[in-house]
């Protein structure tokens, strides 16, 4: 098992020499120069990832970390928590959103029990990897302690790694947890210094006397957690939860394998963000997939410098938006790969 330590240490920036001699082979395209536009730009992403001016597409997998959290009591969510469990059922039994659009991308679908608060008997095909049944309320104190998020952060980089052997090319995040936007925008605040007024959002559908409700619970988080907040772990274990820091423990895995990884939407963000305050050389290996109608998520995007892939209004996580934005990314390391060139076809450039 590797530790959080080897991991970090194994995560380098990308190796940028090659870029001019990507960029030359994207330019001798039978196209105008830099006419395919984010295409291009993925392409040479993934190009510099896998070391080559030639990538290869592959197995893909997402993986959807379920998790419960004690700061659901606080009625910041409009389902109530046993809609986490069945949503984990649904997913094993392929009748959920993520099912079919992994299915219709060619896609494996694993479901992560991180710390769902039922034992989910009887539930084939589940991952088992439960740290606790549910989190703490952070709005009364650490959701996690400190070994907990080390634990959690373990199963997403054992995932990574087992990725690796297996030879997947194309890693997607995604999540269930009800209440689960409050803990994300909680490290939100922590992490970036976003606003809680503006960043807070209605989640599964509050209304608005119950979204101010919400944004004083986050507050109050922050409040109360004030001294741990100093240090990236501890924040992710003040202020996460168990899903959360299962999809960070992925992606600090993937970049120390080398895999990219494409992020769904504003909960994945949170790992993402997490990840990158424990090692922030693993934003060269994140794709963000799409960006969520859940309100604040621009503003994340914005103070990460990110341009996500998708723009379809859509706020629902398991992943349906990473594994949406995998066609893309597939697409652009086809027109990488496949297209003539003009120097080995008879096309004539421009003048």
């Amino acid at each position: 098992m590797t530790t959080l330590e080897q991991a970090l240490a194994a995560i380098a920036p990308l190796d940028r020499t090659r870029e001019a001699e990507i960029w030359a082979h994207l330019d001798d395209l039978t196209k105008p120069p830099r006419s395919l536009g984010r295409l291009e730009e993925l392409a040479v992403q993934i190009c510099l990832i896998q070391g080559t001016s030639r990538p290869r597409m592959g197995a893909k997998r997402i993986c959807c970390f379920a998790g419960d959290h004690g700061v659901a009591v606080e009625n910041v969510s409009a389902f109530p928590q046993e809609v986490t469990p069945q949503m984990v059922r649904n997913m094993l039994a392929g009748g959920a959103a993520i099912n079919a659009l992994a299915r219709h991308a060619g896609a494996e679908l694993v479901v992560v029990d991180m710390g769902v608060a039922d034992p989910l008997r009887d539930a084939p095909g589940l991952c088992r990897r439960k740290i606790r049944q549910g989190t703490d309320n952070l709005a009364q104190g650490p959701a996690m302690t400190r070994a907990e998020a080390v634990a959690a952060l373990a199963v997403g980089m054992d995932l990574a790694g087992a990725a690796a052997r297996d030879d997947i090319v194309l890693l997607g995040t995604g999540e269930m947890g009800i209440a689960n936007t409050t803990p994300a925008t909680a490290l939100f605040s922590a992490y970036l210094g976003c606003s809680v007024e503006e960043i807070t959002g209605r989640g599964t559908g509050i209304d608005e006397r119950r979204l101010a409700h919400k944004a004083a619970v986050v507050r109050r988080a922050l409040d109360v957690n004030h001294a741990a907040l100093r240090d990236p772990l501890e924040t992710l274990a003040a202020l996460g939860g168990f899903e959360i820091a299962g999809i960070a423990g992925l992606i600090l895995g993937a970049a120390a394998h080398r895999l990219p990884v494409v992020v769904d939407g504003f909960i994945s963000t949170a790992g993402a963000v997490a990840a990158c305050a424990l090692s922030p050389h693993v934003r060269d290996y994140l794709v963000f997939s799409h960006l969520s109608q859940e309100r604040g998520h621009r503003a994340v995007m914005q103070a990460l410098g990110a341009r996500p892939v998708l723009d379809l209004d859509m706020r629902l996580g398991e992943g349906t938006g990473a594994t949406l934005a995998m066609f893309i990314v597939e697409a652009a390391v086809r027109c990488c790969n496949e297209m003539a060139t003009f120097s080995g076809a008879s096309v004539s450039r421009r003048n």
